[in-house]
């Protein structure tokens, strides 16, 4: 072989490298609540209310999370259907896609990584990894819960780290 040719795989070996290494360390930005009045929802007693700005899917969203508050986690809650007694995070995810017309089945959160369209939607992002899901609505996070154990699905403003999820969000949304 070449010393050209030797030149060539090294030098194709070593960025292709790189590109892999970088492509690990992308990593997806952290949930942050900001508040900013007529675009941000707010939790009162526990539940979401959406800016007065908000369009209708979004208030639907909203009003479909506010159904789940209350309801204890179990894993794979809300999984064989829709409607159950008990919710895991995404079967929350799937309830409040579905009570908007964006989701057909209940979906786990590793095929969450794949829905609709990528990166931040304009008010509604879905965060998934491959083994949890949350969603964004009108900046308020619907999640079920974060660093404290398991909670069933409840609205946050606390800050969340999103390190290995993917951002999605329904089309238009």
């Amino acid at each position: 072989m070449s010393p050209r040719v030797i030149a060539f795989r090294s030098a194709f070996l070593l960025s292709f490298s790189v590109v892999l290494l970088l492509a690990g360390c992308v990593s997806t930005p952290p949930y942050v609540y900001h508040y900013i009045p007529g675009r941000t929802a707010r939790i009162d007693s526990g539940y979401a209310v959406a800016p007065h700005t908000a369009p209708l899917l979004v208030k639907e969203a909203i009003d479909a999370g506010n159904e789940l508050v209350g309801k204890p986690y179990r894993y794979g809650g809300g999984h064989q259907n829709f409607y159950d007694s008990a919710y895991d995070c995404s079967g929350a995810v799937s309830f409040v896609l579905h009570s908007i017309g964006r989701m057909d089945t209940p979906t786990p959160s590793q095929e969450l990584r794949n829905y609709a369209q990528g990166g931040p939607g304009k008010w509604i992002t879905v965060y998934a990894s491959q083994g949890h899901a949350f969603v964004v609505i009108a900046g308020l996070r619907f999640d079920t819960g974060y660093g404290s154990g398991e909670h069933g699905p409840q609205w946050l403003t606390r800050s969340r780290r999103a390190d290995r999820f993917v951002m999605r969000h329904p089309v238009g949304l």
